[in-house]
């Protein structure tokens, strides 16, 4: 059975599409037969930060719509022949999205060898974000070290808790991963930031990756390549981990303190 995996959070601008990408890009690196869909319908981007957007044809309201099938909207990852990303479409209403529909998908992936499937939710609890929640084995709620952010967290954590089909269903729960984004260490030393300590405490979910504040994540989205593609960026390696992580293997947390001034530095400043 494939894994279903939501990327969500309450907030927006948190870094859930940045997110997705790198970490399907990353389990399709792993060799893991991977799909990615947009559920943000009338706001494609994952597209743009995977550098697929002049290959989109047809898209997600297209397949629920029967104007075309699943294998025709699927996009092949040039990077890696294990990716294949499923477009959002930019001109229908996010009502396009039906239960049925999204389950019909999501069972002909699982058919076609997918062993994860991820969904790249729109921010908040409307449809689109209700659709990519409800269908959820597992989720990764991605936040930024702020206290709105977190707090928007917990909120998705009751809605996963109280209206996913696991949850109608009474199955075991949606397994919950936290990833930090745009965490500075230093930042945090000097009280501007929470640190990760604060949030696993409010948030009490285990902690699948932190990734650092850094300018390699927006490099790497306006070239179109998932930053988990630049191995030698700390964003890139973070991602690396996270996904190491998600597939069951122990990596220690980097990047999740400030580092020491040499003693020169201190002295001279800098």
């Amino acid at each position: 059975m494939a894994r279903i995996i939501v990327v969500t959070s309450g907030k927006g601008g948190v870094g859930k599409t940045t997110s997705s990408a790198a970490i399907a890009s990353g389990l399709a690196l792993a060799g893991h037969k991977t799909a990615v869909i947009d559920f943000d319908i009338g706001l494609r981007n994952l597209d743009l930060i995977l550098g697929c957007e002049r290959r989109v044809v047809y898209d997600f309201v297209n397949v629920l719509n029967g104007e075309a099938s699943l294998q025709q909207a699927l996009i092949k990852d040039k990077r890696s022949e294990n990716l294949f990303i499923l477009p959002a479409s930019q001109t229908r209403d996010k009502d396009a999205l039906t239960m049925e529909g999204v389950q019909q998908v999501l069972s002909e992936l699982d058919q076609l060898g997918f062993e994860f499937v991820i969904c790249d939710s729109p921010a908040g609890i409307e449809h689109g974000a209700m659709m990519a929640l409800y269908f959820a084995d597992e989720a990764i709620i991605t936040t930024n070290p702020e206290v709105s952010s977190v707090r928007d967290s917990d909120r998705i954590l009751g809605i996963l808790d109280a209206k996913s089909k696991r949850a109608e269903k009474g199955l075991e729960p949606v397994k919950q991963h936290l990833l930090i984004t745009r965490y500075n260490p230093s930042r945090v030393d000097a009280g501007e930031m929470l640190s990760v300590d604060d949030i696993l405490e409010i948030l009490n979910i285990p902690l699948l990756g932190v990734i650092p504040e850094s300018q390699s994540v927006l490099n790497a989205s306006n070239k179109g390549v998932p930053v988990v593609f630049e191995e030698q960026a700390d964003a890139g390696q973070a991602y690396q981990d996270a996904v190491a992580r998600l597939v069951g293997e122990d990596k220690p947390m980097r990047y999740v303190k400030a580092e020491k001034k040499s003693l020169l530095k201190r002295i001279f400043g800098g």
